[in-house]
């Protein structure tokens, strides 16, 4: 019994003299490091280094997730950015274009103002089975539209209204067979009649041209104003072929419109004409 206490005695002098040495040896006065504390620090060196990388590499196993969740979102951010900055730039490309297109409007309406009288209207529909037939605009009674007004663009004649509502207005295509546009051949004033072509796209072609007439593929056809509701003047198209009428006395050309039919967004009525007016020399 002796024999233990005395060990017990033994062991607490031995740890109170290490703890004493201990704190004696890491002051914050001393600058040097004694030979017992260097080979111990030499030794647990290896176990430090091993301790900090399975450290490290438990803080980036930890975290990846994490940083996957995070990475995942701004990449989600970033690709809904980049798409409202497409958007923004499409819809911008859009009213870029919607302003070129109305810019060439008023400056045409500015060089015939002397001459014409024009509303601007916006195409609302077209009938899908007859393309090239029939348009429907934004424009009615209730603006002073009345059938028989001629549609026009800078480039050349679209056709003439046929139909009125208090709101709306149907116009007739220079392309659709029913229509019919008294015209002249604008260099050698060759006469003929400007017609749509049943299953044509977009075609035209002048009928009833003199057999013997100075008539050739390039040349610009433009309205005569003659027996016409069409004022004088305003260009039609360009003769693209030439070729014989079964009766044989007359020529028929070819016709490409001036106007892209195909693509209207926005045209000009006319409401009134001076008398005598001549379009200038547009799209030919």
């Amino acid at each position: 019994m002796r024999w233990v206490t005395a060990k017990r005695l033994f062991l607490l002098a031995v740890l109170v003299a290490v703890t004493l040495a201990a704190m004696r040896f890491t002051v914050p006065e001393r600058t040097r490091l004694t030979s017992l504390e260097s080979k111990f620090r030499d030794m647990l060196a290896p176990v430090q280094t091993g301790l900090t990388w399975v450290g490290r590499q438990g803080r980036y196993i930890i975290s990846l997730p994490v940083s996957m969740v995070g990475a995942a979102a701004r990449s989600q951010a970033l690709e809904q950015e980049v798409e409202r900055l497409e958007s923004e730039k499409i819809q911008y490309n859009e009213y870029l274009i919607e302003n070129q297109r109305l810019s060439a409007l008023l400056d045409y309406k500015k060089v015939v103002a002397k001459d014409y009288n024009f509303v601007i209207a916006s195409v609302i529909g077209r009938d899908p089975g007859n393309w090239f037939g029939t348009l429907t605009l934004n424009r009615g009674s209730s603006e002073g539209i009345k059938e028989n007004m001629s549609v026009l663009t800078p480039d050349g004649l679209v056709g003439r209204v046929i139909a009125v509502s208090d709101f709306t207005c149907e116009v007739l295509l220079i392309t659709d067979p029913r229509s019919g546009v008294g015209s002249l051949v604008q260099d050698t004033r060759t006469p003929g009649i400007v017609e749509g072509i049943a299953g044509t796209s977009g075609i035209a072609r002048m009928i009833h041209i003199p057999n013997n007439a100075p008539v050739e593929a390039g040349q610009a056809v433009v309205t005569s104003g003659q027996g016409s509701v069409f004022p004088k003047g305003i260009p039609v198209g360009r003769i693209n072929s030439i070729q014989n009428e079964p009766s044989g006395l007359f020529l028929s050309a070819e016709i490409s419109p001036f106007a892209n039919l195909n693509s209207l967004e926005e045209v000009m009525i006319v409401t009134f004409v001076q008398p005598e007016a001549t379009t200038p020399r547009v799209g030919g």
